[in-house]
This record gives structure tokens, sequence and C-alpha cells, in this order.
């Protein structure tokens, strides 16, 4: 039985494993994909120190999955062997829950999750069932693509379906890994881009990247500034700070809302008089269409900015992902990739 070099937790809290794993068969709707490229999200910290609900260890991370099919299980008719793949959070319906047996698969409510409660994609091979992949256009590579996979999908899904039309003054909070990818979705979508960030370092790749006005959230008031500008139909915050976030609700027009794509876990202190006068709203986004944001990404060429990293370099490339070292996502490469 041949193996494969695999990345795992095998308890939460524990330290990332390199180990040998017998490379898996594929069964009935589910294929083997040749893993090129996996990105690291904050997500995989859910998995890293158990903070989701009934993950079994030990477990395979990994959701932002770039690669080939290699070898076809039962009863596939829509894929074939040598197809480019990718495989985000979604990892395939439960088919018995009263919403798969309605054909309301959206709403599975045991759906599979990829790198939490199936193995994901920190592996040289992986399974996955045919329904959680997307097809990856060649124009796509599978580097700068991976991250498209969940931090993409969050960000342009929150602001393809927010309130905001062409021509409305959109704010993006934070330039990182979810920020200067919500800065081309935000121009190709049309909207008037404004870019949020703290000090000047990152004023130049703001306007690089297209962006419209740029404001130093550390030399002045953010809020005041967009007020100035006519307030924010809508404002993505990807830098998780709660209380920057709260702050930043008074910078919002009428029926303006914050849209938080973000994992912070400070409470926010937000004065109700701030929601009524205005009518304005706070909520948080995490879904979004993976092919819709494909399709969009491979039409406008929407790059993510990354650093690679050999698998055996996991621990690096996770500790400068979660502590916002790395430029901009950190992306793992497989031996045979």
């Amino acid at each position: 039985m041949p193996f494969m070099k695999a990345v795992q937790v095998k308890a939460p809290g524990a330290d990332f494993e390199i180990v040998q794993r017998e490379i898996p068969l594929p069964q009935n709707n589910e294929v083997l994909v040749k893993v090129f490229a996996c990105g690291i999200c904050h997500g995989d910290e859910l998995v890293k120190h158990g903070h989701y609900p009934g993950i079994k260890y030990p477990i395979i991370p990994g959701h932002e999955v770039m690669g080939t099919i290699v070898k076809l299980g039962a009863h596939i008719d829509a894929w074939e062997i040598g197809q480019r793949v990718g495989i985000g959070w979604h990892g395939g319906h439960c088919f018995k829950c009263k919403a798969c047996q309605k054909g309301e698969f959206r709403a599975c409510e045991n759906a599979l999750i990829t790198g939490i409660s199936i193995d994901g994609g920190y592996a040289e091979f992986m399974i996955a069932r045919t329904e959680a992949l997307v097809r990856i256009p060649e124009e796509i590579d599978f580097f700068e693509g991976a991250p498209l996979l969940c931090a993409g999908r969050t960000t342009f899904g929150g602001l393809k379906y927010s309130q905001a039309r062409g021509g409305d003054l959109v704010a993006i909070h934070g330039l990182g890994g979810l920020g200067h990818l919500a800065v081309q979705y935000a121009i190709r979508l049309g909207f008037k881009t404004v870019v949020l960030s703290r000090g000047k370092d990152k004023e130049k790749l703001a306007y690089e990247l297209g962006a419209h006005i740029y404001i130093d959230t550390k030399a002045t008031d953010a809020a005041k500034e967009l007020t100035k500008h006519g307030g924010a139909r809508v404002i993505l915050c990807t830098a998780p700070n709660s209380n920057a976030i709260a702050q930043l609700l008074a910078g919002l027009g009428a029926d303006g809302e914050i849209i938080n794509v973000t994992g912070a876990s400070e409470p926010m202190q937000i004065p109700p008089m701030l929601l009524l006068g205005g009518q304005r709203s706070i909520k948080g986004w995490v879904g979004g269409d993976i092919e819709e944001t494909i399709n969009f990404s491979t039409l406008f060429k929407i790059k993510s900015m990354v650093e690679i990293f050999p698998l055996e370099e996991v621990a690096t490339a996770y500790e400068r992902m979660i502590t916002s070292k790395v430029h901009f996502r950190s992306v793992l490469k497989m031996r045979e990739a």
C-alpha cells in the first residue's frame, strides 16, 4: 500500500505532526485528489486548539485546497482524472436530513466540514466528495488561488450580497490577508473604495490595488473622515479589533452596515443611539459561493499575495499567519507539486 506525507493534529493544543499515512482510496461519489497547494487560514486555529465541537482527533487540517483528480470512486460521471479542482470548507452533504431530502443541500443540517469533520489538505493526497469540488481554470495559479477558497469567498460574498451598489462608498477595514482581496473585489464590483489601515506603511499598496481613498486610522478619526465623504454604505471589517470596529459605526451613512468577517473575540461596546440614528446595522458574514468567487476572480484577474512554504515548515507557516507576519497568506506546497 503506497504512503503519503501528511500533517496531523492529534489532540487540542498539540503541535503539528508530520506523519506517513496510507494513501486513501475513494469510495462511492468520492475522488482522490493530489494536493498541490493548501492555504493556511485563521479558521485552522479551530482545529489546532479544539475550538470546534465534535472534532475527532487525530485530524488533518486545511480547507483551502488546490490539486488534481488522480483516482475516481464508483458512480462518478461528471468528473475526470486530471481535472484541476479546489475544495473549501464545505466537505459534502449528509443526504439524510430533512433539508437534503427536499433537495435543499445548502441547508444540510449535518454537512461535512473539510479539515474539521473530515481530513483536509495538509497532505500530499486527500479524499473529496464530488459535491464539494469546484473546477479551477488554467488561468488560476494553484498557490495564488488557494486563499480564494476561503478568504476570497468570504470577502467577495460579503461585498456582493451587501446593500452596496455601484458607485456607493465602501470602506475596507484592514489591509492584510482578507483585506487585500476585499479591496480588489470592491473595485471590480464598482464601489468607491476606501482603505482604512493603521499607519502609512500600506498606503502605497492600497492605491496600487486600486483604492480611491486611503485613511490612516492612527493619524485621524476614521469615522469622521468617512462622514466627510458622505458616510459609508458598507464597512467590511477584516482586522480583528473589536474596539476599532465599534468606533467605525459612526462612519456609516444612512442605512449603512458594518459587515464583520473576522474572528475577533473581545466584546464590542456599541451605543444603541448610533444604530437608531440613520438606521445603521452590524452583522457577521462567513458565507459565499466558491464557484462564483472563482469565476469572478478569473474574469477580473484577482490574485492573492502569498508566501509559499514546504509542507515540512507547516509550524512556521501557521505561526506567521496567526501573528499576521506573513505577506499576506501562507500557502503550503507539497513535495510532489
